[in-house]
């Protein structure tokens, strides 16, 4: 289970074509002569669509119009990629959806507007009538002329069609699939940092909040009978003191949990060791770094090991376990390991789907391998950035 998967575009690997007519002969000679019609609806709409939008662009409605032309573009596209996909075994990735969120209508009207997947789509279909003529007409003709020949001819000119559908319906590049997965990101880093800013400030109501509160209101009953019943009062007094510790203890951990100050001071070695020595169960800790990463790189693998020593206290059963941290090139690797039960998983309810989906939104992969019986072994690993690089771009 990871937070990324591969992308996969482009054909599958067809059988040579032969002197035969077998099932995928007919679903290219199928595709071929639904060529005509299906080319004629996309010419249609996209010659109507340029010419109302270019008419009412002297209008306010021209621009809106243009742009949710090209959003029905967009359908035609995709139809199209159906049809590729189904008739000529061509499997093509969708393109990325136009950001919707949080965004004015103008926004939406622009972005429409500039939108390449429509576009594109436009020119594949303007250009797709003249070649859906010629593809209809010669394989019709074949059908009583060239028979013999004809799922050559089909594989010719279909693979035309393949060549057509790669270059105009498909994604443009890996980069507008990385642009939507870091729309969806940024998402996660926000929800995650308000979900973090909610829990110190209900760590700080409910806790030293609390406890200063109650701590105020003894102390001023201790002065209220300071002569009165001095006795009473000295009791109140070691009752205030009490709550001090309490209060400066919790405020420790509500530190620790935002950053620990072992970790800024002595490095992922100090700190996850630290982290681990209150895990019921013993762990072992091999920090292998030459130096030191940047401060967020550290912050993310120190808290990434922490939640998941919590998961191995809470609900592995386990008798040992591990923590490795090393780099590999460009990446910083961490494993956590246990033998405890297994059977843990994205899904489990432990955190660990939290856990995948903010390193995702770093560009970090997250994979769990926890077969029953265990044991458990847990990869993480986040782009490797020099602390040097993170202060130069701050100062910039």
């Amino acid at each position: 289970m990871t937070t990324r998967t591969a992308v996969s575009q482009g054909s599958d690997r067809l059988p040579p074509a032969r002197f035969a007519f077998d099932r995928q002969t007919w679903k290219e000679i199928a595709h071929l002569l639904i060529n005509l019609p299906a080319s004629l609806v996309g010419f249609v709409y996209v010659v109507t669509m340029l010419f109302a939008g270019g008419m009412l662009s002297i209008t306010v409605i021209g621009l809106p119009v243009l742009a949710l032309g090209l959003a029905g573009a967009r359908l035609l596209g995709r139809w199209e990629r159906g049809r590729a996909r189904g008739l000529l075994g061509l499997h093509i990735d969708e393109p990325s959806p136009l950001p919707r969120r949080g965004e004015s209508l103008i926004a939406r009207v622009w972005n429409g507007l500039k939108d390449p997947v429509g576009w594109r789509t436009v020119l594949y279909e303007f250009i797709r009538l003249p070649w859906g003529v010629f593809t209809f007409v010669l394989t019709l003709a074949s059908l009583f002329v060239l028979w013999p020949v004809l799922p050559f001819i089909a594989r010719a000119l279909t693979n035309a069609d393949r060549a057509m559908v790669r270059g105009l319906l498909s994604p443009s590049d890996e980069l507008e699939r990385r642009i939507a997965e870091l729309e969806s990101d940024r998402g996660v880093v926000i929800d995650t940092a308000a979900a973090d800013l909610r829990r110190i400030e209900r760590d700080l109501h409910d806790g030293a909040q609390a406890r200063l509160v109650n701590l105020a209101m003894g102390l001023g009953l201790a002065k209220e009978k300071l002569l009165e019943d001095p006795d009473a009062a000295a009791s109140m007094v070691d009752e205030a003191h009490g709550e001090v510790k309490l209060a400066l203890q919790e405020l420790r951990d509500l530190a620790r949990g935002i950053h620990p100050a072992v970790l800024t001071d002595r490095g992922l070695d100090a700190a996850l060791s630290s982290v681990s020595s209150r895990c019921t169960v013993p762990v072992k800790v091999t920090v292998d770094l030459a130096e030191r990463p940047a401060p967020a790189i550290e912050g993310i693998a120190y808290f990434t090991v922490s939640e998941l020593l919590q998961n191995v206290s809470k609900h592995s059963a386990a008798r040992t376990a591990s923590v490795d941290v090393w780099r590999s090139e460009d990446r910083l690797m961490l494993q956590v390991t246990d033998d405890g039960k297994g059977g843990a998983g994205l899904e489990g309810g432990t955190g660990m789907a939290g856990l995948a989906e903010r390193l995702g939104a770093v560009d970090g992969l997250f994979v769990v391998d926890s077969p029953e019986g265990g044991p458990t072994v847990v990869t993480a690993e986040v782009p490797w950035r020099d602390r040097e690089r993170e202060r130069d771009e701050s100062r910039g």
